[in-house]
Protein backbone atom coordinates (compact mmCIF):
# COMPACT_ATOMS: atom_id res chain seq x y z
CA UNK A 1 0.00 0.00 0.00
CA UNK A 2 1.03 3.19 -0.89
CA UNK A 3 1.76 6.04 1.83
CA UNK A 4 -0.18 8.98 1.38
CA UNK A 5 2.36 11.93 0.72
CA UNK A 6 2.12 15.06 3.53
CA UNK A 7 0.43 18.32 1.93
CA UNK A 8 0.86 21.97 2.40
CA UNK A 9 -1.29 23.63 5.34
CA UNK A 10 -4.95 24.92 4.09
CA UNK A 11 -4.05 28.44 2.96
CA UNK A 12 -0.58 28.56 2.04
CA UNK A 13 0.98 27.63 -1.66
CA UNK A 14 3.90 26.72 -3.81
CA UNK A 15 5.92 29.77 -5.61
CA UNK A 16 7.03 27.38 -8.48
CA UNK A 17 10.13 28.37 -10.74
CA UNK A 18 7.91 29.77 -13.47
CA UNK A 19 5.94 31.47 -11.37
CA UNK A 20 8.68 32.82 -9.16
CA UNK A 21 10.26 34.57 -11.87
CA UNK A 22 6.90 36.91 -11.98
CA UNK A 23 7.84 37.58 -8.53
CA UNK A 24 11.58 38.54 -8.72
CA UNK A 25 9.99 41.03 -11.38
CA UNK A 26 7.71 42.73 -9.78
CA UNK A 27 10.05 42.64 -6.20
CA UNK A 28 12.81 44.17 -8.39
CA UNK A 29 10.31 46.92 -9.49
CA UNK A 30 9.74 47.70 -5.76
CA UNK A 31 12.99 47.95 -4.85
CA UNK A 32 14.11 50.05 -7.80
CA UNK A 33 11.45 52.24 -7.03
CA UNK A 34 11.83 52.42 -3.20
CA UNK A 35 15.74 53.29 -3.89
CA UNK A 36 14.65 56.32 -6.42
CA UNK A 37 12.27 57.86 -3.28
CA UNK A 38 15.02 57.39 -1.34
CA UNK A 39 13.68 54.21 1.32
CA UNK A 40 15.70 52.08 2.84
CA UNK A 41 14.70 47.88 4.01
CA UNK A 42 14.23 47.18 6.72
CA UNK A 43 13.37 43.30 7.70
CA UNK A 44 12.30 41.90 10.68
CA UNK A 45 11.76 38.58 12.66
CA UNK A 46 9.08 36.16 11.79
CA UNK A 47 7.75 36.38 14.86
CA UNK A 48 7.00 38.80 17.77
CA UNK A 49 5.99 38.91 21.23
CA UNK A 50 1.80 38.51 20.81
CA UNK A 51 1.36 41.28 22.95
CA UNK A 52 3.31 43.69 20.51
CA UNK A 53 0.15 43.21 18.08
CA UNK A 54 -2.60 43.40 21.00
CA UNK A 55 -1.34 46.27 21.96
CA UNK A 56 -2.14 47.67 19.28
CA UNK A 57 -4.83 45.93 17.80
CA UNK A 58 -6.93 44.78 20.69
CA UNK A 59 -10.41 44.02 19.63
CA UNK A 60 -9.43 43.85 15.90
CA UNK A 61 -10.25 40.91 13.94
CA UNK A 62 -6.71 40.17 13.27
CA UNK A 63 -5.92 39.94 17.36
CA UNK A 64 -9.29 38.59 18.48
CA UNK A 65 -9.60 35.68 15.50
CA UNK A 66 -6.49 35.29 13.04
CA UNK A 67 -3.74 35.35 14.93
CA UNK A 68 -0.92 32.45 15.35
CA UNK A 69 0.00 32.72 18.35
CA UNK A 70 1.62 29.84 20.73
CA UNK A 71 4.01 29.80 24.09
CA UNK A 72 7.17 28.70 23.72
CA UNK A 73 9.35 26.48 26.05
CA UNK A 74 10.47 29.43 28.08
CA UNK A 75 6.68 30.48 28.84
CA UNK A 76 6.84 33.33 26.58
CA UNK A 77 3.60 33.99 24.22
CA UNK A 78 4.91 34.50 20.75
CA UNK A 79 2.97 35.72 17.45
CA UNK A 80 3.81 35.18 13.93
CA UNK A 81 3.35 38.07 12.39
CA UNK A 82 0.02 39.57 11.08
CA UNK A 83 0.66 42.69 9.99
CA UNK A 84 4.01 44.89 9.33
CA UNK A 85 4.11 48.25 11.40
CA UNK A 86 3.80 47.15 14.90
CA UNK A 87 7.28 45.21 14.27
CA UNK A 88 8.87 48.20 12.61
CA UNK A 89 7.72 50.68 14.90
CA UNK A 90 9.17 48.26 17.23
CA UNK A 91 12.48 48.03 15.58
CA UNK A 92 12.73 51.70 14.75
CA UNK A 93 12.49 52.06 18.71
CA UNK A 94 14.45 49.10 19.83
CA UNK A 95 17.66 50.35 17.48
CA UNK A 96 16.82 54.14 18.52
CA UNK A 97 16.46 55.23 14.66
CA UNK A 98 14.76 58.30 15.56
CA UNK A 99 18.04 59.38 18.02
CA UNK A 100 20.46 58.31 14.41
CA UNK A 101 18.37 60.31 12.31
CA UNK A 102 15.35 63.11 12.66
CA UNK A 103 13.69 61.50 9.52
CA UNK A 104 13.32 57.82 8.49
CA UNK A 105 11.56 56.11 5.57
CA UNK A 106 11.99 52.73 5.32
CA UNK A 107 10.43 50.00 3.52
CA UNK A 108 9.60 46.24 3.40
CA UNK A 109 9.19 43.35 1.59
CA UNK A 110 7.84 39.93 3.62
CA UNK A 111 5.76 37.02 4.49
CA UNK A 112 2.46 37.79 7.11
CA UNK A 113 0.79 34.98 8.64
CA UNK A 114 -3.45 35.37 9.61
CA UNK A 115 -5.67 32.74 10.06
CA UNK A 116 -8.76 33.58 7.80
CA UNK A 117 -10.82 31.92 4.86
CA UNK A 118 -8.75 31.24 2.17
CA UNK A 119 -9.82 32.78 -1.04
CA UNK A 120 -8.20 33.91 -4.27
CA UNK A 121 -5.75 36.18 -3.72
CA UNK A 122 -5.67 35.99 -0.39
CA UNK A 123 -4.02 33.56 1.99
CA UNK A 124 -3.10 32.21 5.43
CA UNK A 125 0.58 33.05 4.64
CA UNK A 126 0.82 35.70 2.18
CA UNK A 127 3.20 38.59 1.16
CA UNK A 128 3.06 42.13 1.73
CA UNK A 129 5.46 45.03 0.47
CA UNK A 130 5.19 48.80 2.03
CA UNK A 131 6.35 51.34 4.04
CA UNK A 132 6.92 53.34 7.26
CA UNK A 133 8.06 56.81 7.36
CA UNK A 134 8.62 58.24 10.79
CA UNK A 135 9.75 62.07 11.53
CA UNK A 136 7.27 64.18 9.96
CA UNK A 137 3.69 65.44 10.87
CA UNK A 138 3.08 67.40 7.52
CA UNK A 139 1.23 67.23 4.74
CA UNK A 140 4.01 66.67 2.07
CA UNK A 141 5.03 63.25 4.04
CA UNK A 142 1.32 62.18 3.17
CA UNK A 143 1.72 63.14 -0.32
CA UNK A 144 4.90 61.91 -1.08
CA UNK A 145 3.61 58.36 0.38
CA UNK A 146 0.87 58.22 -1.94
CA UNK A 147 3.00 59.07 -5.27
CA UNK A 148 5.50 56.18 -4.44
CA UNK A 149 2.43 54.03 -3.85
CA UNK A 150 1.07 54.85 -7.69
CA UNK A 151 4.42 54.93 -8.87
CA UNK A 152 5.22 51.42 -8.11
CA UNK A 153 2.08 50.25 -9.40
CA UNK A 154 2.67 52.30 -12.74
CA UNK A 155 5.72 50.79 -13.07
CA UNK A 156 4.65 47.11 -12.82
CA UNK A 157 2.13 48.50 -15.30
CA UNK A 158 -1.01 48.23 -13.09
CA UNK A 159 -4.25 49.41 -14.83
CA UNK A 160 -7.87 50.57 -13.78
CA UNK A 161 -6.36 52.41 -10.57
CA UNK A 162 -8.21 54.46 -8.00
CA UNK A 163 -6.97 56.25 -5.28
CA UNK A 164 -9.62 56.86 -2.25
CA UNK A 165 -8.99 59.52 0.45
CA UNK A 166 -10.44 60.76 3.93
CA UNK A 167 -9.24 62.24 6.86
CA UNK A 168 -10.19 60.33 10.58
CA UNK A 169 -8.59 63.30 12.27
CA UNK A 170 -6.86 63.77 15.06
CA UNK A 171 -7.47 61.63 18.17
CA UNK A 172 -9.72 64.65 19.89
CA UNK A 173 -11.96 63.76 16.67
CA UNK A 174 -12.28 60.63 16.46
CA UNK A 175 -13.13 60.39 20.19
CA UNK A 176 -15.83 62.92 19.74
CA UNK A 177 -17.08 60.85 16.28
CA UNK A 178 -17.50 57.96 17.82
CA UNK A 179 -19.98 58.91 20.42
CA UNK A 180 -21.30 60.92 16.87
CA UNK A 181 -21.70 57.55 15.25
CA UNK A 182 -22.88 55.62 18.41
CA UNK A 183 -25.92 58.01 18.85
CA UNK A 184 -26.99 57.67 14.78
CA UNK A 185 -26.65 54.10 15.04
CA UNK A 186 -28.16 53.06 18.58
CA UNK A 187 -31.90 53.26 16.92
CA UNK A 188 -30.45 50.49 14.22
CA UNK A 189 -28.71 48.15 16.66
CA UNK A 190 -30.77 45.55 15.87
CA UNK A 191 -30.35 45.52 12.35
CA UNK A 192 -27.14 45.37 12.64
CA UNK A 193 -24.83 42.24 11.77
CA UNK A 194 -23.72 40.65 14.86
CA UNK A 195 -20.12 41.45 13.28
CA UNK A 196 -21.18 45.50 13.40
CA UNK A 197 -22.92 44.79 16.87
CA UNK A 198 -19.47 43.78 18.43
CA UNK A 199 -17.79 46.46 17.02
CA UNK A 200 -20.50 49.04 18.57
CA UNK A 201 -19.05 49.32 21.57
CA UNK A 202 -15.19 49.01 21.06
CA UNK A 203 -14.64 50.11 17.44
CA UNK A 204 -17.91 51.52 15.96
CA UNK A 205 -15.73 53.18 13.15
CA UNK A 206 -15.15 49.66 11.48
CA UNK A 207 -18.85 49.77 11.12
CA UNK A 208 -17.93 51.95 8.21
CA UNK A 209 -16.66 49.55 6.71
CA UNK A 210 -18.94 46.90 6.53
CA UNK A 211 -19.75 45.44 2.87
CA UNK A 212 -23.10 44.08 3.96
CA UNK A 213 -25.85 45.66 1.75
CA UNK A 214 -28.38 46.46 4.54
CA UNK A 215 -25.70 48.37 6.93
CA UNK A 216 -24.14 50.05 3.36
CA UNK A 217 -28.16 51.76 3.01
CA UNK A 218 -28.26 52.42 6.98
CA UNK A 219 -25.06 54.35 6.85
CA UNK A 220 -26.18 56.60 3.89
CA UNK A 221 -27.23 59.29 6.85
CA UNK A 222 -24.57 58.66 8.78
CA UNK A 223 -22.44 61.30 10.49
CA UNK A 224 -19.89 62.58 8.57
CA UNK A 225 -16.34 62.01 10.38
CA UNK A 226 -15.39 65.62 8.51
CA UNK A 227 -18.02 67.43 10.94
CA UNK A 228 -15.46 66.22 13.60
CA UNK A 229 -12.38 67.73 12.47
CA UNK A 230 -10.50 70.14 14.74
CA UNK A 231 -9.25 72.98 12.83
CA UNK A 232 -5.76 71.37 12.62
CA UNK A 233 -6.76 68.33 10.67
CA UNK A 234 -9.03 70.44 8.20
CA UNK A 235 -6.15 72.59 7.61
CA UNK A 236 -4.02 69.19 7.21
CA UNK A 237 -6.28 67.43 4.51
CA UNK A 238 -7.10 70.61 2.52
CA UNK A 239 -3.11 71.05 2.39
CA UNK A 240 -2.56 66.95 1.58
CA UNK A 241 -5.63 67.22 -1.31
CA UNK A 242 -4.26 70.47 -2.40
CA UNK A 243 -0.25 68.81 -3.00
CA UNK A 244 -1.76 65.92 -4.71
CA UNK A 245 -3.71 68.56 -7.24
CA UNK A 246 -0.43 69.83 -7.95
CA UNK A 247 1.38 66.43 -8.64
CA UNK A 248 -1.17 65.95 -10.75
CA UNK A 249 -2.63 62.24 -8.90
CA UNK A 250 -6.42 62.17 -9.16
CA UNK A 251 -8.45 60.57 -6.08
CA UNK A 252 -11.91 60.46 -5.02
CA UNK A 253 -13.19 61.55 -1.22
CA UNK A 254 -14.44 58.55 0.80
CA UNK A 255 -16.04 59.77 3.90
CA UNK A 256 -16.63 55.67 4.85
CA UNK A 257 -13.10 54.92 4.22
CA UNK A 258 -11.28 53.89 7.95
CA UNK A 259 -8.42 51.31 8.35
CA UNK A 260 -8.77 48.24 10.29
CA UNK A 261 -6.33 49.02 13.05
CA UNK A 262 -6.61 52.05 15.72
CA UNK A 263 -3.66 53.14 15.48
CA UNK A 264 -4.39 55.36 12.45
CA UNK A 265 -5.17 59.52 12.56
CA UNK A 266 -5.69 61.60 10.27
CA UNK A 267 -4.52 60.29 6.51
CA UNK A 268 -6.42 57.47 5.04
CA UNK A 269 -6.32 55.83 1.94
CA UNK A 270 -6.88 52.62 -0.39
CA UNK A 271 -5.83 52.29 -3.70
CA UNK A 272 -8.41 49.52 -6.19
CA UNK A 273 -8.13 48.48 -9.02
CA UNK A 274 -10.51 46.82 -11.90
CA UNK A 275 -8.88 44.39 -12.81
CA UNK A 276 -9.90 42.24 -9.24
CA UNK A 277 -13.41 42.60 -9.71
CA UNK A 278 -15.34 43.02 -6.04
CA UNK A 279 -12.74 42.76 -3.42
CA UNK A 280 -10.50 45.06 -5.45
CA UNK A 281 -8.80 46.66 -2.87
CA UNK A 282 -4.21 46.57 -3.09
CA UNK A 283 -3.06 48.64 -1.48
CA UNK A 284 -3.81 50.49 2.00
CA UNK A 285 -2.36 53.33 4.22
CA UNK A 286 -2.59 55.94 6.17
CA UNK A 287 -0.75 58.26 9.19
CA UNK A 288 -0.56 56.91 12.72
CA UNK A 289 1.16 59.70 14.68
CA UNK A 290 0.48 58.34 17.79
CA UNK A 291 2.07 54.73 17.70
CA UNK A 292 5.66 55.38 18.15
CA UNK A 293 4.55 56.56 22.08
CA UNK A 294 2.05 53.58 22.44
CA UNK A 295 4.63 51.59 21.85
CA UNK A 296 7.07 52.99 24.55
CA UNK A 297 8.66 55.23 21.88
CA UNK A 298 9.49 58.92 21.91
CA UNK A 299 7.12 60.75 20.29
CA UNK A 300 7.21 60.46 16.40
CA UNK A 301 4.94 61.17 13.42
CA UNK A 302 4.55 58.49 11.33
CA UNK A 303 2.96 57.30 7.59
CA UNK A 304 2.85 54.38 5.63
CA UNK A 305 1.07 51.72 3.72
CA UNK A 306 0.92 48.06 2.55
CA UNK A 307 0.35 45.99 -0.51
CA UNK A 308 -0.42 42.42 -1.02
CA UNK A 309 1.54 40.72 -3.57
CA UNK A 310 -0.50 38.22 -4.02
CA UNK A 311 -3.24 40.51 -5.15
CA UNK A 312 -0.87 42.64 -7.32
CA UNK A 313 -0.06 39.45 -9.87
CA UNK A 314 -3.72 38.71 -9.52
CA UNK A 315 -4.30 42.00 -10.84
CA UNK A 316 -1.41 42.07 -13.38
CA UNK A 317 -3.46 38.65 -14.99
CA UNK A 318 -1.01 35.94 -16.70
CA UNK A 319 2.24 37.31 -18.26
CA UNK A 320 5.21 35.51 -19.60
CA UNK A 321 6.99 37.99 -20.27
CA UNK A 322 9.16 38.32 -17.32
CA UNK A 323 10.60 34.76 -17.61
CA UNK A 324 14.04 34.20 -18.34
CA UNK A 325 14.34 31.45 -21.43
CA UNK A 326 17.29 30.16 -22.30
CA UNK A 327 19.55 31.48 -24.32
CA UNK A 328 22.03 28.39 -25.17
CA UNK A 329 21.41 24.38 -25.16
CA UNK A 330 23.95 22.27 -25.66
CA UNK A 331 23.50 18.82 -27.09
CA UNK A 332 25.81 16.64 -26.17
CA UNK A 333 26.06 12.91 -28.47
CA UNK A 334 28.13 10.75 -27.06
CA UNK A 335 30.38 9.33 -24.08
CA UNK A 336 33.46 11.38 -25.19
CA UNK A 337 31.49 14.86 -25.75
CA UNK A 338 30.29 14.85 -22.13
CA UNK A 339 33.05 16.43 -20.65
CA UNK A 340 33.23 19.17 -23.54
CA UNK A 341 29.60 19.84 -22.42
CA UNK A 342 29.58 20.59 -18.78
CA UNK A 343 33.19 22.68 -19.81
CA UNK A 344 31.61 24.57 -22.36
CA UNK A 345 28.30 24.74 -20.49
CA UNK A 346 30.24 26.44 -17.20
CA UNK A 347 32.15 28.91 -20.22
CA UNK A 348 29.02 30.29 -20.90
CA UNK A 349 27.63 30.92 -17.91
CA UNK A 350 30.88 32.65 -16.54
CA UNK A 351 30.20 34.76 -19.20
CA UNK A 352 26.67 35.50 -17.96
CA UNK A 353 24.34 33.38 -20.99
CA UNK A 354 21.93 31.42 -19.85
CA UNK A 355 23.08 27.66 -20.73
CA UNK A 356 21.48 24.15 -20.07
CA UNK A 357 21.94 20.85 -21.77
CA UNK A 358 20.65 17.51 -21.54
CA UNK A 359 21.84 15.34 -18.02
CA UNK A 360 19.76 12.85 -18.79
CA UNK A 361 21.56 11.51 -21.77
CA UNK A 362 18.51 11.48 -24.23
CA UNK A 363 18.62 10.54 -28.08
CA UNK A 364 19.36 14.05 -30.02
CA UNK A 365 15.64 14.03 -31.34
CA UNK A 366 14.93 14.18 -27.53
CA UNK A 367 17.59 17.03 -26.60
CA UNK A 368 16.58 19.22 -29.81
CA UNK A 369 13.19 18.96 -28.75
CA UNK A 370 13.74 19.88 -25.18
CA UNK A 371 16.14 22.76 -26.58
CA UNK A 372 13.19 23.99 -28.59
CA UNK A 373 10.97 23.98 -25.63
CA UNK A 374 13.18 25.62 -23.24
CA UNK A 375 12.79 28.82 -25.17
CA UNK A 376 16.70 29.18 -26.58
CA UNK A 377 17.79 31.25 -29.25
CA UNK A 378 20.88 28.74 -30.51
CA UNK A 379 21.45 24.60 -30.11
CA UNK A 380 25.56 24.04 -29.57
CA UNK A 381 25.83 20.34 -30.84
CA UNK A 382 28.72 18.75 -30.06
CA UNK A 383 29.18 15.03 -30.48
CA UNK A 384 32.64 12.46 -31.67
CA UNK A 385 32.45 13.80 -35.03
CA UNK A 386 32.64 17.52 -33.93
CA UNK A 387 35.48 16.38 -31.45
CA UNK A 388 37.26 14.69 -34.34
CA UNK A 389 37.10 17.86 -36.26
CA UNK A 390 37.33 20.42 -33.78
CA UNK A 391 33.99 22.26 -35.19
CA UNK A 392 30.72 22.08 -33.24
CA UNK A 393 27.71 22.89 -35.36
CA UNK A 394 25.49 25.91 -34.16
CA UNK A 395 21.83 26.26 -35.27
CA UNK A 396 19.54 29.16 -34.98
CA UNK A 397 16.63 27.64 -33.61
CA UNK A 398 14.18 30.69 -34.97
CA UNK A 399 15.62 30.31 -38.12
CA UNK A 400 16.99 26.89 -38.59
CA UNK A 401 20.43 28.14 -39.95
CA UNK A 402 23.30 26.06 -39.33
CA UNK A 403 26.92 26.81 -39.15
CA UNK A 404 30.62 25.39 -38.03
CA UNK A 405 32.36 27.11 -35.44
CA UNK A 406 35.52 26.05 -34.17
CA UNK A 407 35.31 24.84 -30.54
CA UNK A 408 38.33 26.54 -28.56
CA UNK A 409 35.86 29.77 -30.20
CA UNK A 410 32.86 28.67 -29.20
CA UNK A 411 32.61 31.67 -26.25
CA UNK A 412 33.96 34.28 -28.04
CA UNK A 413 31.63 33.35 -31.13
CA UNK A 414 28.66 33.35 -28.97
CA UNK A 415 29.55 36.64 -27.08
CA UNK A 416 29.92 38.05 -30.42
CA UNK A 417 26.06 36.80 -31.38
CA UNK A 418 23.18 39.18 -30.57
CA UNK A 419 20.84 36.66 -28.77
Amino acid sequence: MTKEFIRSIKGTQDILPDQSQRWQALETTIRNTMDTYGYGEIRTPAFERTELFASVGEGTDIVSKEMYSWTDQGGENLTLKPELTAPVVRSFIQNNLGGQSPMNKLYYIDALFRRERPQKGRYRQFHQFGIEAFGSEHPEMDAEVIALALAVFNDIGLEGLTLKLNSIGSSECRSNYRNTLRDFLKPHINDLSETSQNRFENNPLRILDTKAPHEIEILKNAPNISDSWTAEDKAHFEEVCFLLDTLGIQYSLASNLVRGLDYYTRTTFEITSTALGAQDAICGGGRYDGLVETLGGKPTPGIGFAAGMERILLALGDDDSSGNPTQVYIVGLGDGARPSVAKLAEDLRQNNIRTDFDPLRRSIKAQMREANKSGATIAVIIGDKELESGQAEIKDLKTGDQEPVKIKALVDHINSLTL
